[in-house]
Formats: structure tokens, sequence, C-alpha cells
């Protein structure tokens, strides 16, 4: 008799369902199933994949939800009512089915979602064309019917739903759960109704799990997702129940009392006959004059920029006329032309408004984007070849990705929105997972553990690296401490087992940083929607990969807070120097510019900060922009080993040799040395005869890094290096040197892309330094150790960063110009707890009626709600009410007084006024302050760093003020010196992290600051216990110890510390 799963849950039941899809799929196949279902808790979340995966297998998918069914409207939600809810299984027998099911599944997000997304019958009267009903588990109407009003109550419920979906699209379905409170009553009279009522049964398992032996990691799982220990009693567990995937000789010992149950399943399966075109690309609709077609307009604003092009640059123009062709010849066959029009658009756009935007990725190589003002690098001049972006035998789409300044990315959302309609756009949604840490944690607390096992369990996992993220099965192997204690202790052992079979399930739904879809027609024709969880942005259930399956091309609005500082930069230049600057025409070879970065004044700046970084471009000393570029693509693991070979021909060009003739071509721009993704792929294609197919597959199995794939691939491109004229050594030799950017390697288009916002930060900063840290310190607002780290590096530009001043400061930092030098006025929005409304407040205040004269003004004329005792606090503690002639101290001890003196003030009519028409009739006594001591200079640094992230009124070093002057041995020296050198460093600790060690002792990482620099200083455990005392906050210290580079960062390894006296 065959059977078929009909309601299924996967991970995507998040953290309720525990199979994987190609899990599901392939013990659908192992235990000889022709068909599965897949029907997770009210979303779609897996249904692509899910499709795939099927196809893929040779079984029929059908694709299904377990909906959430609201006891009355969807839009109704009142509480202690609305939160209760049935649910009902729903199948798409067809392309209609589905199409109503995306439409479903986003109403109830969108609309009837209240504790859980709900739909209503009206919604289901809609959409029922193409669904295929089951009445569901023991939570839907027709269970919760019998359980509650008896029999004759069920059969009304019964016949409803049968009429609602039609006699030929309604089962009543049966569990086989004996444990579960009442089921087997329920089962009794479902079975009761279909022989009276002639409505047919199926049977169903709703499987949450593979294996029975997974039963106590799926309970683990739902006790993760109620924040329960799965000890407690009270709690809801099914444990004792069999939820797991069965075959279809139990399902027929399961159902025996009913048989044509099972034998159902098939037949329902037979109905459904869904059919998806996957991978077929729409595009949105772009207005086109009449007549016109996309490949038209696309050739025509092409060869109107081309024409400039070429007058402009007469010496590239044949490149430029050949290029253009033939770029337009394979974007138009492919049927492209949509997707550049429609990109090129948003872009205009955000120029046309003075939104600062870039491009990533590969696209910089096309020349047709340049033209079309997509990308602002000229493909010609660096040398970018189109086909790493896009090729006739390139099967998947073109991917534009797009870069705007952060504060404003917003706004070209807005914009698209209004251009093609508010439902045909949204952002993409995509998973978090449970990894391999965060799954050992979940577990180790579900279980009851304190929170102290799973952590130390979980330090013993490495961190993954970029692409490959850990997991636990290579953790024991790579890890012999952990192993030992898998082995060894039963609680870890039973941990990890437990969190190797949740590791991997999806735990919640996000917002992509950046994907976004633009559909032609509502996007609920092709995808489900719903509500980020936390931003409350329409969002995709589908994510990236899916999303493009099921026919629309993602678009990339990724928000940039350096185009941010750019665009904040150019603004204040123009209010304080009245300059416009035009950023995509400065000068490219700015002497100054190159000058700065040699001396490694790097802060600030995109790309090119970070100490390890500084350190290589103080060496290198860059001159041209191909330097940065460089810098910006062998920065990272695997392609850095090539800086120092790098920076050695750049400054002796007689070392610069190329294995073969035929490599000049491809490396002329970078010394011989290979930096690019692209380098490589131009090897294989010039020297190994590959096509750019064969290349393009080289890169992304060189991506995977995985050894015996590594191995085919050396093999390949060795032998058609051979073929190709290059004897066997120097074949070998070319692979070492092309192994390093296996998985890290940097896209050239991108570098060269990056790099020239890069160098554009770096001619603002050279050129403008106190309107481009202004712009700087604005941006990084809120962050105060951030905003520390700019400081100081205002501090070693000799450019003053003045307190905030209640009447002197706005929200953002500001340029003080001053003939003796420019200054940089702190800004109200970066004092900790005062809050970006009352500061915008005070400010809008003091515009528009002066200054404040005294503390009894502000609280006089600042009526506003948030001007409370935290706001107050901070706004006393800062600093920032100094000029109004009160003492910090005292205005503190005073708080209550001050609060209680707003308050009366603030219910007064303000409205009234004097005779004299000016001063405020004030009924309030006048505010008088007791006598306090006065804060000490220790408190007021305490109160700075905290709420500021610095000291302005002095330095805790202050007191050592000689000795550091005399003092060789300071951090600045330190982070200069070799590998192993002995140093010995002094400074105030402004941070100590503590934490557990794999073997749960306890170590430091340690910030210490002198007056002009700071740096990590680890303890580790044999020396924490003997200094734990002084590894406090605020403790000035003399640390002796090693340098040590991790990272290319530098710090000291702690041998001994003191106590600064």
């Amino acid at each position: 008799m065959a059977f078929v799963h009909l309601h299924n849950h996967s991970h995507y039941s998040l953290l309720d369902g525990l199979s994987k899809i190609s899990d599901m799929v392939a013990k659908a196949k192992k235990i000889g199933l022709t068909a599965l279902a897949l029907t997770d808790h009210g979303n779609l979340y897996g249904a692509i994949e899910f499709y795939k995966e099927c196809r893929a297998a040779g079984i029929k998918p059908i694709i299904g939800v377990e909906a959430y069914l609201a006891k009355r409207s969807r839009f109704d939600k009142e509480s202690n009512i609305d939160n209760r809810r049935y649910h009902l299984t729903l199948l798409a027998s067809n392309l209609a089915g589905y199409k109503n099911l995306l439409k479903l599944v986003t109403a109830a997000n969108l609309e009837g979602y209240y504790y859980k997304p709900r739909m209503d019958k009206d919604l289901l009267r809609q959409h029922r064309e193409g669904i295929i009903c089951l009445s569901g588990c023991l939570a839907s109407e027709l269970s919760r019917t019998i359980v509650n009003q008896g029999y004759d109550a069920a059969r009304v419920v019964a016949l409803e739903y049968q009429n609602l979906f039609g006699a030929e699209n309604y089962f009543l379905e049966i569990m086989y759960h004996p444990k579960i409170e009442r089921q087997t009553e329920v089962t009794e009279g479902i079975i009761k109704l279909a022989h009276e009522l002639k409505i047919p049964l199926v049977a169903t398992q709703d499987a949450h799990y593979l294996d029975p032996s997974d039963a106590k990691a799926h309970d683990t799982l739902v006790a993760i997702q109620t924040n329960t220990d799965i000890e407690d009693t009270k709690r809801f567990s099914n444990q004792n129940e069999d939820f797991s995937f069965i075959d279809p000789a139990t399902a027929e010992r399961y159902f025996a009392a009913a048989p044509e149950a099972v034998s159902n399943t098939a037949l329902v399966a037979e109905r459904c006959q869904l059919e998806l075109e996957l991978g077929r690309w729409v595009f949105p609709e772009f207005p086109l004059p009449a007549g016109t077609t996309p490949a038209d307009e696309l050739t025509r604003l092409t060869r109107q920029r081309l024409e400039d092009y070429q007058t402009r640059s007469h010496e590239r123009a044949n490149e430029a006329e050949t290029r253009a062709n033939y770029e337009l010849g394979v974007i138009t066959k492919k049927g492209y032309a949509p997707y550049f029009l429609v990109v090129a658009d948003i872009i205009n756009y955000a120029r046309e408004h003075g939104i600062f935007t870039n491009t990533r990725g590969s696209a910089a190589g096309s020349l047709v984007s340049f033209l079309l003002g997509i990308t602002n690098v000229d493909p010609l001049v660096y040398k970018l070849p189109f086909e790493r972006f896009l090729n006739a035998d390139r099967p998947s789409p073109p991917d534009i990705d797009m870069d705007f300044a952060d504060r404003r990315r917003d706004e070209v959302l807005d914009y698209v929105r209004q251009k093609y309609g508010t439902d045909h756009v949204a952002q993409i949604g995509t998973f978090g997972s449970m990894l391999a840490r965060g799954a050992v944690r979940d577990v180790a607390r579900a279980l009851g553990h304190p929170y102290g096992v799973g952590d130390k369990i979980s330090n013993l996992i490495p961190l993954g690296s970029q692409g490959f993220p850990m997991t636990i099965e290579r953790a024991l192997k790579a890890t012999p401490e952990l192993k030992t204690l898998y082995d060894g202790d039963s609680s870890t052992k039973q941990i990890i087992d437990l969190a190797r079979k949740i590791e991997g399930c999806a735990r919640h739904i996000s917002v992509h940083a950046a994907g976004v879809v633009i559909a032609p027609t509502p996007l609920t024709d092709f995808v489900p929607l719903q509500y980020d969880p936390k931003g409350g942005k329409i969002i995709t259930q589908y994510d990236m990969h899916a999303v493009e399956d099921a026919g629309l091309l993602k678009f990339d609005f990724l928000g940039i807070r350096n185009l941010s500082i750019l665009e904040n930069a150019i603004r204040i230049i123009a209010e304080t120097s009245q300059q416009k600057i035009d950023i995509e025409n400065i000068p490219i070879e700015d002497k100054k510019t190159f000058a700065m970065l040699a001396r490694g004044e790097t802060t600030g700046l995109f790309q090119l900060n970070g100490t390890g970084m500084t350190r290589w471009l103080k060496e290198l000393r860059p001159t041209n922009i191909y330097d940065i570029n460089a810098m910006v693509a062998l920065y990272r693991p695997g392609p850095m080993e090539s800086i120092p070979e790098y920076i050695k021909r750049k400054h002796k060009p007689s070392l610069i040799k190329y294995l073969d003739p035929r490599l000049k071509e491809i490396l002329d721009q970078s010394y011989g040395v290979i930096t690019y993704q692209d380098d490589v792929m131009m090897i294989a294609i010039k020297l190994a005869g590959y096509s750019w197919t064969e290349a393009d597959k080289l890169r992304k199995a060189m991506g995977k890094k995985i050894p015996k794939e590594m191995a085919a691939q050396k093999e390949g491109l060795v032998k058609g290096l051979v073929a190709n004229g290059l004897d066997k050594k120097k074949a070998e030799e070319l692979w070492q040197l092309i192994e390093p950017f296996a998985a890290y390697g940097f896209n050239k288009a991108h570098a060269a892309s990056y790099g020239r916002v890069a160098y554009q930060t770096s001619y603002l900063k050279a050129n403008y330094p106190s309107e481009y840290m202004t712009a700087v310190l604005s941006a990084e607002s809120g962050d105060v150790e951030e905003i520390s780290n700019v400081i100081s590096e205002c501090k070693k530009m000799s450019l003053p960063v003045l307190p905030p001043d209640i009447n002197e400061s706005v929200g953002d930092f500001t340029v003080v110009k001053d003939p003796a030098g420019d200054k940089v006025r702190f800004g109200l929005y970066t004092i900790k707890n005062l809050g970006e409304e009352i500061a915008n407040v005070i400010v809008a205040e003091r515009h528009a009626r002066g200054h404040f004269r005294s503390f009894a003004d502000l609280l006089e004329r600042v009526t506003h709600k948030n001007l409370n005792k935290k706001s107050l606090e901070a706004l006393i503690k800062a600093g920032t009410v100094d000029s109004l002639g009160e003492e910090r101290g005292q205005l503190l001890a005073n708080l209550d007084e001050l609060l209680e003196y707003h308050r009366e003030v603030s219910k007064q009519d303000h409205s009234q006024v004097s005779l004299f028409g000016t001063l405020t009739v004030v009924a309030t006594a006048p505010l008088k302050l007791k006598a306090s001591p006065p804060a000490s200079m220790e408190e007021k640094l305490a109160w700075e760093k905290e709420l500021l992230g610095l000291y302005l009124s002095g330095h805790p070093l202050d007191r050592f003020r000689e000795k550091f002057a005399q003092a060789k041995e300071q951090i600045k020296a330190a982070k200069a010196a070799r590998e192993g050198t002995l140093a010995i460093v002094a400074g105030v600790i402004e941070e100590a992290k503590v934490i557990n060690t794999r073997k749960g002792e306890r170590m430091a990482f340690v910030r210490l600051a002198d007056f002009n620099d700071k740096i990590e200083v680890v303890v580790f455990s044999r020396l924490f216990d003997q200094f734990k005392p002084l590894l406090e906050s605020e403790r000035c210290v003399a640390i002796r110890g090693r340098v040590s580079f991790r990272n290319g960062e530098p710090s000291i390894v702690a041998d001994s510390l003191k106590e600064l006296a």
C-alpha cells in the first residue's frame, strides 16, 4: 500500500522542526517514497529549496503550509481572545494553488499577524483555487470542536470546510499519537465523521524530525525556542510521543484501523501536479518611449555617452568602440538590457539628489556600466575584463552591487518604491542559523547546566574563517582538548551530541544587509512576504538564492558609512570654506595624499586604516592609485603573503621579473606580483588555454578550498600551462604563486572601485583635515571607543577637539574656524545617555531665543519631557554646562532639586509674557543650590571617559607627565618594534576584558593607553591571579613583555605588571 508524507516540518519551522530539507528528501528516497510534502508552520521559507531537492532526487514535491487560522477575523487582535488560533494543513495542487499560497501566507503575515501569522476564512475563500485542505492536527478547529463541543458541532465544522474548499479538495486528517491526551478520542471522532459525511480520510504523521532517536534533540530545540529547561515539568513537551518521519510499513501499522487513510495519501499526491519554472528571470517594467525596446534604449544611451568618452579620451577611442559594441552584443543577446536601465536610473537618481554612491564587485569591468554612470572606474584604464562580470557562456545573471551613503540609503529605496510601486519592491530575507558555538551554549542551557558549562565547551571550538564556518565535527578533529573532554565527560558528550543534531538549523529570519527585489507585477506573484521581526520592514520569505530561482534578480543597496563621511565632509567644506568639491574629478596623483599615507596617518580612512594595513602602507610609500588598489586586494589572509614582494619590487624595479613574457601584459600594473582573482583567471586563459567559463570554474573551485578539489585544479592548470609552452618546473612554480589566492583572492574591479573611495577619503583628509575629521567624528557618534580613537588621531594632527558646550555645540561635531588654526567642537549627539531628541530640542531653543544665561535659564526654557534625570546627569558629568558657571559636583549633589525645579517651571503657561514683552513670567521660587564639595579631578575624568570616550579636563597620567616626557619606552615605540622584542610600556588601563581559556582558566586582554597611543596587552592565565588587582579600568600601570603580532596587529604579551606611583 502506497504512503506519502503530507504533513512535515523542516528546520524552517523555526526552533520547532529539526529536519534539514536535504536530509528529509534523502530519507524519503531511502524509504521508497515517490512524493513528499513540506508544511512548515505559517511560512514558505523552504519551499524552493525543497522543490529543487525533490526534483533532483526524482521525488514529486508538494508545497504546502501548516497555516494558523484566526478564531475570528485576521484583523481582530484583542488580548486574551485573539492570541488563540487553530491549525490547518494546506497543499498546492497546481501553479494556481502555489500562487494562492504565496498570497495567503503574505496576507497572514502582513495583515493577520498577532503572535503568529494568521489567515481567516474570508481570506481562504478569496484564494482557495488550486488548494487542497487537510483538516489539521490536534490544534485544528475540527479537533478542538470534537474535544470542547462534541460530535454534532464538529459535523457542522467539517461541512463548512468542505463547502469552502469543495468536496474534492477537503480531506479529514488523522494522526497516530496515542500518548497525547485526547488524541485517540479525536481520531475516532474524525473517522466517524468521514464515514458519515463521505469525506475521505488521510493519514499524516506531523513529522518534526527524521528518526525516533531525534526526539530528545527536538525537545531540546523547543526548550531553546521557549527559553525553558527541559527538566521543567510545566513546559510543553511531546518527547514521549513519536513525531518522526515514519516509513510506509509503520504507517500501515499505525493506521490499521483506517487503511483507506494511508492509500488516500497517494491519491492526494497524484492530485498535486505543481510545475515551477525556476531560474527564468523577469525584470521591472522600466518606462520607455513608445515603440522602443529596452535594448534600443540601452544602445542609444550607450552610444550617446560613448561619443563624449571618445572626445575626452581620443587615445582610447577605437578600443572603446570595439569594447562597447562587444558588451552591448552580450548584454542584449542575453536579455539583460532592462536590468542595466533600472540600475542606471537608480544611480542617476542618487547622484541628482546629492546622495554619494559607488559600485562594488565585477561590474566595474563593464564599459557600458561606466558610460551609463553606473560605475565610476574606467575599465580600459585599469585593464578590467568584462568577462569577469558577464560573458556569453555564463549562465548566472549580472550582479551590480550598489553602495550608498548609509544615512541616505532609505531615500533611494523610497524612490524605487515610488517608481515601481510599494507592492513591487521588498528587501530580501536571510536566515540566521545555529552555528557550532551557539548550538553548544543553547543546548547546555536547555539541559539546565550553569552558563559556565556551555561557555567552557564552546570556547574550545575554534572560530571559523571567512566563508568557512566552524562545525562541531571539524572542531572535534582540530582541538584535542575538546575531544578529550567529549570522551571523558558524560555531560559534555550529551551536550555535544545534541548540539550536533541542531547545528545548522535555521534560528531566525532577518533582513539581508543589501538585497532588494523589484518585480514587474505584485511581488506575491513570485514570493511570499512578511515583516522583518525586528525592524518592521517588508521582506521576502525566500532568501537571495530562492528569490533568483523564483525569477527575481537581486539588486544590492548597501549603506556605506564612508560614503556618508565623504558626503558630509564635502558639505562642511562648502559651508566653512565656500569651496565646491567634485569628488569624482579630484586630482588622482595628489602628492599631499600619498605623503600622508606614507606617514601612516590612516585613522578614519576607507579600507586603509588599522595597525596592520598602516604598517604596510608606511613601508610601501604609495605613489599612485594602483598601489592603493593593490593594498585593498592584498591585505587579507593568503594574498597578504605577497605584500613584502610587492613592496620590494616597487622600490627596486630591477627585481621585477616574469616567469613567462606573457605574464607582463597581465601583471604590469602590480610589478609582476599576482594580486587579484582576475590575474589568476587571465593566467589560466592566456597561458593555459582556458575559456572564460573554465577560468570561472577554476576561480569558484579555488574559493571552496577543498584539498581534493585544489589538487584536481592544480593538475588541470599545470597540464594546460605545459601544453601551452611553459615547462613543468615553471608551471609548478606558477601554481605556488597562485595557490595563496584560494578562497580569499580579491576581484580586480572590486579593488579598483573600493580603491577609488579609499583614495577619495585620503584626499579629503590630507587636504581638508578639519572638515574631514569632523565628518568622521559625526559618523562615529554613539561609539565612544571609536570616538576616542579618532580624537587621538586629531591630537596627532594638531587638530584640537573642544569639549561639548551647551551654548556652542550642535548635534554633530562642527568645525570652528580660527585664524590660529581650525578646531573641532564636540557634538551633543555623542554624549552617552543624552539622546538625540533632547539634543535637538536644546539646539532649537538656543537658535530661537539665544544662548542660555544660567543653569536656571536652561531648565526654564527647555521644558521637554526628555530633559530628565538621565539626560541632565549626562549634560553635567560631560562638562557640557560648565560654561554656565555652576560646578559639576554641586549640580549633581542638587540633582533632585534641579529636577523638581524643572517640573515646576514646565507646568507653567509659557505663552504668557511680562509687560515688557520679552521675559517669560516665572512664578516658581528662584533656583538655589545647597553647598556641596566640588567634584575631584579623578571623578571628572572618569565621567568624561564614560560619557565621551576620552578625557577633556585632564588625563589620569598627568601626575606622571614628566616621566613620560623623559621615557623612551612608550607605546608608539613598542608598536614599531619587531616580533619578540622586549618592551616596557606604561599607561592607563582603558579596558580589561577577562575571558575563560579552553582549560577553564582566566586570562585578560587589556587596552593600555598613554598620552598619544594605545596597544593591546595579553595577560595569560599564569600571571592573571598574581596581577588581577591591577587589571581594572583607570589603573595607571607599567607593563613589561614581548611584542607579538596577530593578524598584522601589534600587541604585548605581559611578563609582569606594576602600578605607577
